[in-house]
């Protein structure tokens, strides 16, 4: 698997204050001589460190818009959370046609892509092969979170490619068929968040790499805001529908699939307090399907939004009032579920592993224990680590001595 950074730290502006050590859901922050450290082994680029930050230490990272000038033949990939971004927007087809006059020779909406994939999870679902409750794997930061600390999850996945994924392959499989050179079509994916932006550069569908980039929405928003401005009356180029574009919002993939019976939640801490329900057994049989999100609210929650969560989800909701188009289908496309089955399972990380060899990790979680019981276990940060137990796992695993200022309170 390739190591990328997609949030990093500037140490200059850090001032240790161990806010987003607290705020990790994967307990991947260390505060070392007074300023962050990320682990990142154990990352899930989620950017709830970025959102936290009270500093500005935390950046996300996404290409550069100059990027897209590099191929002759430019495909973008807009968010259906981007249609939230703007204000009086009362037509999708503004913001397609902003797209092309900022050089985009093609938009494919990504709200599209979701359409098909919620197609195929139909199927996929009525068949009844698929372990109950399904979890939607369209929140990167959710699937690897499943696969770094909750592996005994890993088989409740959906194991269908995220719709950007998706929208990126049809993309550049109808450039083609147009006889425009492989070499020449960039893709461009208008990312929400910086998890997205990590998945899309790391993966690749089918051994072939369909994205040339990620560029942040931010970045994408105020390009195109004087571009949109200066538009009478849009083209109707729009090809997606009230329920694709409901897939910004947290429930919308629930939503699209008409079940009865499914739970979605959005937000750090909601979407742990779940999976650690559903680990220890406490949804079984609760529901058909769980969409979670890290962000809050959902797509329109991430960090590389401008807008407010909540006036986004409002905006968008608006929106799809008057959308009339229906939903997209596989047949349509001449598609079947070949298309968006994962062409390998990702494998569980073993990054919170205390050895490979079995019984030298039972030595060291012995030893674990042995610190533990000398710590006063109230995980107050003070030693640099978010827990008592991240603390002594730290010394094991890394070398080092037990540093408590609370130690003595506790003799």
């Amino acid at each position: 698997m390739v190591t990328l950074k997609t949030v990093v730290l500037d140490s200059e502006k850090c001032i240790g204050c161990i806010t987003c050590m607290r705020r990790c859901p994967t307990e991947a922050i260390r505060i070392e001589n007074g300023k962050a450290k990320i682990l990142y082994d154990k990352c899930i680029n989620c950017g709830e460190c970025v959102r936290s930050c009270k500093g500005g230490a935390k950046r996300p990272v996404y290409d550069s818009f100059d990027l897209v000038k590099s191929y002759n033949y430019k495909i973008a990939l807009p968010s259906p959370s981007l249609f939230g971004q703007f204000n009086n927007l009362d037509n999708p087809n503004y913001v397609i046609e902003g797209l092309l006059a900022l050089g985009f020779d093609e938009v494919f909406e990504v709200g599209l892509a979701a359409e098909l994939v919620t197609d195929c999870t139909k199927k996929l679902m009525a068949k009844g092969e698929l372990p109950r409750p399904v979890i939607s794997t369209a929140c990167p930061a959710v699937a690897e979170l499943i696969l770094l600390k909750f592996h005994e999850l890993a088989e409740h996945m959906l194991p269908v490619y995220a719709p950007a994924k998706i929208a990126a392959k049809l993309a550049k499989q109808q450039a083609l068929a147009k006889g425009i050179p492989s070499d020449d079509i960039g893709i461009f994916f208008i990312s929400p968040c910086p998890a997205k932006v990590y998945s899309l550069h790391r993966e690749e569908v089918s051994n072939e790499k369909y994205i040339s980039g990620v560029l942040a929405q931010s970045d994408v928003y105020f390009r195109l805001v004087d571009k949109m401005n200066k538009i009478k009356n849009p083209r109707k180029l729009g090809k997606c529908g009230y329920k694709g574009l409901g897939w910004g919002s947290s429930g919308g993939e629930s939503n699209s699939l008409g079940l009865g019976n499914y739970i979605h939640c959005s937000g750090v801490r909601n979407v742990v307090g779940l999976l650690k329900e559903m680990s220890d057994g406490k949804l079984d049989g609760a529901a058909d399907f769980v969409e979670l999100n890290m962000c809050p609210g959902g797509c329109v929650g991430g960090v590389l939004n401008v807008e407010n969560a909540f006036i986004a989800r409002n905006r968008m909701r608006q929106l799809a009032e008057h959308m009339h188009i229906p939903p997209a289908t596989m047949e349509q496309y001449g598609l079947d579920e070949s298309f968006f089955l994962w062409d390998k399972t990702p494998e569980p990380s073993t990054s919170f592993q205390l050895d490979s060899d079995r019984f030298a990790a039972m030595q060291k979680l012995f030893r674990v224990e042995e610190i533990l019981k000398q710590l006063p276990g109230i995980d107050c940060g003070a030693c640099g680590a978010p827990t008592c137990r991240c603390h002594a796992e730290d010394i094991v695993v890394n070398g080092g001595n037990i540093e408590c200022v609370r130690m003595e309170e506790k003799k």
